[in-house]
């Protein structure tokens, strides 16, 4: 009779003997660590339920059904190196989540190559506590160690006895063929069941609040929602696979006769007043400064302003107060592409480096045509977001990059803002006028680790934290503008030039108290959600004229269809989607996300992307409101978001192009 001590002993033996303990516990594992990818995403409104959970069970058993039917010290293998494969998929989309906000996509995988270059910004996106998702490698690790000491000797023991030997052997290949049978059937059985309990509460999602998930051009995040993370990039996989080597769906007649009556209305409505042409052959100078936002414009810390250059040159400029970025995964190459073609950014990935060849209306390309030298500089590797190809395709006539700078100021990812627009007015200047030139800085690039050297803003309570490191490359990125500006009017260009400078997209710094205690209040999620979408947007005419702050709604879109119209360019024979700063009438600003506002109205989705489900705000008392009043406008903002997808995948201009002149 066995000791009530024996029985835990022998529990256990029977436990690590059991053939599929280790793929239980493989289950077991990598469940536990989407949860913790899943609690450490602190995106609002994701709250995992018993279905989600269900989901991802099922998941990982699809994802491993197979091993099953190896044999047990080949299982185990193929178990560890799943086991890494799977964790280091986990840990990477939350890494990127908490820089980008969004998961990998196949497209961006295609920009790997990036990734490299991000150094310290990467770096800094990795949390102690991440340490969890390998802690049960070092167990694992024990656990087969005991194991494999625990059959050996197991093994020497059944070796030492008697039995004839053909008569062990008769019965060990006996035994074997059984066990290959129970294996594939076990496997069997386990691919079922995965299939089933992930494949059910994904319909139940997509029949009910989720309908038209997987046809629509839906957020990742609302995917992720349905899917779980390992579903997630099957199907993106799938999606990408399918665009990109299957059959590639052709648009309808009637789906092409939509978005001709949408431009040839958005046409009509672009009304011209006194500006149009009031500026003709004027120079263009735009400057898309690093991560730059608009909450702290015009704010001081310490007594000592943030962005006093920025400030004053407000005196004698037009400043939007509220535009928005609308960029997506490309991030800096979504605000680039955006701002030169006035079309949204894809859902997944960049322009830049899924539709290069693709055919746009570019602002390059335009004032190329009208006589414009044009220029873009950047001093960073040319083919950082595939810039050196998808240039020649936007119509620029140069591309400095890292190469044709001197590296005089070395400061985080490159050349220092200063130095930088230093040597690229000196370029300008060598350039014929009137010329179209295109900076993007990097002085202000997450992580914002700018040398003590360069640091002359004291950030007090925020020192030494990211949020205080990003206000003192801010307020370096601010001191170069100012030196940019002196420049120009040194050089004799300031009476010339329209200056144009904007923020290409947020700080990667989502925490909310760091806001409320800078700002010296709560905020709410409207608050956040603004704060967290708006960047500058900064307009000095030659003459100074109109100068003044506006409240008006505006987004990257607005660029081109704004500049030509200052330089006297109908924007109406081109595929432009955003709005005329200069003209009159309302204005409506959508998010990739699908998140818009009309200057009365703001409306945030939720990940489910079920438009009820969303909170349709009144931005005359900033509280919530019947979600009825954002119903139409929301249909709007997705028809727009889908005609610009479907321009871009289906390079549909060239198409719209040829049927309006053969219809003249």
């Amino acid at each position: 009779m066995a000791s009530s001590g024996d029985k835990p002993k022998n529990f256990f033996k029977k436990l690590i003997n059991y053939r599929n303990f280790e793929y239980i516990l493989f289950t077991l594992i990598i469940f536990f660590k989407l949860h913790f990818l899943h609690d450490n995403l602190h995106a609002r409104y994701i709250d995992m339920s018993l279905l989600d959970d269900v989901i991802a069970i099922g998941s990982i058993l699809l994802v491993s059904f197979w091993t099953l039917w190896l044999p047990r010290r080949g299982r185990a293998i193929a178990l560890i190196i799943l086991n890494v494969l799977l964790t280091g998929i986990i840990f990477s989309d939350l890494v990127y989540y908490r820089y980008f906000g969004d998961f990998i996509t196949v497209p961006v995988l295609l920009q790997a190559g990036q990734v490299g270059e991000l150094g310290d910004s990467i770096q800094s996106l990795i949390h102690l506590k991440d340490l969890w998702l390998v802690a049960d490698w070092i167990i694992w690790l024990a656990i087969h160690i005991g194991l494999l000491f625990y059959r050996r000797t197991r093994a020497r023991k059944q070796t030492s006895g008697n039995q004839p030997p053909y008569s062990q052997a008769s019965r060990h290949g006996s035994k074997r063929n059984s066990l290959r049978l129970s294996r594939f059937v076990t496997g069997l059985g386990v691919f079922v069941l995965g299939f089933v309990i992930t494949m059910g509460p994904i319909r139940f999602y997509a029949k009910t609040w989720a309908v038209g998930l997987f046809e629509g051009g839906w957020w990742n995040i609302s995917l992720y929602n349905v899917t779980g993370l390992l579903g997630f990039h099957y199907y993106d996989a799938y999606r990408y696979a399918k665009e990109h080597h299957g059959d590639k769906p052709e648009l309808s007649d009637q789906e092409k006769d939509t978005i001709r009556e949408w431009f040839q209305k958005a046409g009509d409505e672009r009304a011209n007043d006194g500006t149009f042409g009031a500026y003709k052959e004027s120079n263009v100078l735009v400057v898309q400064v690093e991560a730059f936002m608009n909450f702290m414009i015009g704010k001081e810390i310490g007594g000592q302003e943030i962005t006093p250059n920025f400030n004053k040159l407000m005196q004698d400029s037009l400043y939007f107060s509220n535009y928005f970025h609308q960029t997506g995964q490309g991030r800096t190459s979504d605000a680039d592409f955006s701002s030169q073609s006035s079309l949204h950014p894809l859902p997944t990935g960049s322009v830049f480096v899924r539709y290069p060849d693709h055919t746009y209306d570019t602002l390059p390309q335009i004032l190329n045509q009208n006589g414009y030298e044009t220029g873009a500089f950047h001093a960073y590797e040319g083919s950082f977001w595939n810039r050196i190809n998808m240039y020649k395709a936007m119509g620029y006539d140069h591309f400095y990059s890292k190469k044709d700078f001197k590296m005089d100021e070395s400061l985080g990812w490159s050349l220092g803002d200063k130095s930088f627009f230093r040597q690229s007015l000196v370029k300008m200047s060598e350039e014929q006028q009137p010329f179209y030139s295109f900076l993007i800085t990097l002085s202000s690039h997450h992580p914002y680790s700018l040398p003590a050297s360069v640091r002359q803003l004291d950030t007090g309570e925020f020192k030494d934290t990211i949020f205080g490191n990003y206000l003192e490359s801010i307020h370096y990125a601010d001191a170069a503008l100012g030196e940019l500006v002196e420049g120009m009017k040194r050089d004799g260009l300031w009476d010339n030039t329209i200056l144009y400078v904007y923020g290409d997209h947020d700080n990667s710094i989502p925490e909310q108290a760091d806001y409320e205690k800078f700002l010296g209040k709560p905020l709410t999620e409207l608050d956040m959600h603004q704060i967290m979408n708006q960047v500058p947007l900064l307009v000095h005419l030659p003459d100074g004229k109109a100068a003044g702050v506006y409240d008006q709604p505006a987004g990257q879109l607005d660029m081109a269809p704004s500049l030509l119209h200052l330089l006297g360019i109908s924007s109406k024979p081109y595929y432009m989607m955003g709005n005329n700063l200069f003209a009159d009438g309302d204005k409506f600003v959508v998010l990739r996300s699908g998140a818009f506002t009309d200057g009365k109205l703001y409306y945030i989705p939720s990940p489910d992307n079920l438009f009820d489900n969303g909170t349709c705000y009144d931005l005359s008392s900033k509280v919530e409101t019947d979600i009825e009043k954002c119903r139409v406008p929301h249909e709007e903002a997705k028809k727009r978001l889908q005609i610009s997808d479907n321009l871009i995948m289906s390079n549909l201009i060239p198409e719209l192009k040829s049927g309006a002149a053969s219809a003249q």
